[in-house]
């Protein structure tokens, strides 16, 4: 049966004051993309800006590219969507399926202080309605709230990018905070993988968290069975 999933990237391209760039990290857009396409789901980009959503050059290095990166690039539907996302505020989220965030640093400095985007997904998760995030987007779960006002994630099972895969890359200074220790400090019960850039994918409920781009096209096969059951 088809399911409508909304993918939520982010509009932020800039690194602080660092001079360096940013935006949502290819695979963990287009993977997702097309496993979603192929499990006959409607997929929707939205972002908080709408219109052309940035990709992190970084990920378009080849190390980085995949199979559906490049296909995405020649996909002339699929490059038109990440030019055109809709602005977020203006969907109406109550009629889609699930929500999904691809990573990317950018999400620290627009999402994860976005409240239309915070409200969206304690009204997902609490209508017990999926939403997934991978690599940088659980970093917007540090401000989301349960009904009775505690931290959404308190007591949850969750991960995301790590403190130490911020640190390997030498880009833990240049952030408004990291994901790992904003996580633990709300109380979220923190997974990680025992190595770094080793996939990682946890559910708890109606919540699905993957840890970096490794895990793209496991956290996407997830939310699909999911879906499914």
């Amino acid at each position: 049966m088809t399911k409508r999933i909304l993918m939520v990237l982010t509009s932020h391209e800039d690194m602080g004051l660092s001079g360096k760039k940013t935006g949502n990290w290819f695979d963990e857009v287009a993977t997702p993309y097309y496993t979603f396409k192929q499990a006959g789901h409607e997929v929707v980009l939205a972002s908080p800006k709408g219109g052309k959503a940035p990709i992190d050059p970084f990920s378009y290095e080849e190390m980085f590219m995949t199979e559906n990166t490049h296909k995405f690039l020649k996909d002339e539907a699929a490059m038109r969507a990440l030019a055109n996302t809709s602005v977020l505020r203006n969907i109406d989220y109550r009629a889609f399926d699930a929500a999904f965030f691809p990573g990317g640093y950018g999400q620290l400095w627009d999402l994860a202080n976005d409240s239309f985007a915070l409200q969206m997904i304690q009204d997902f998760l609490y209508s017990e309605r999926f939403v997934a995030l991978i690599c940088h987007a659980p970093a917007i779960l540090r401000d989301a709230k349960k009904p009775n006002g505690e931290p959404l994630v308190k007591g949850l099972n969750v991960t995301g990018f790590s403190n130490s895969e911020d640190d390997e890359l030498d880009l833990s200074r240049h952030l408004l905070f990291q994901l790992e220790t904003a996580l633990k400090e709300k109380g979220a019960i923190y997974h990680r993988s025992e190595k770094n850039w080793v996939p990682k994918v946890v559910t708890d409920g109606f919540l699905i968290t993957g840890q970096n781009p490794a895990t793209s096209p496991f956290i996407a096969k997830t939310l699909v069975e999911q879906m499914a059951k």
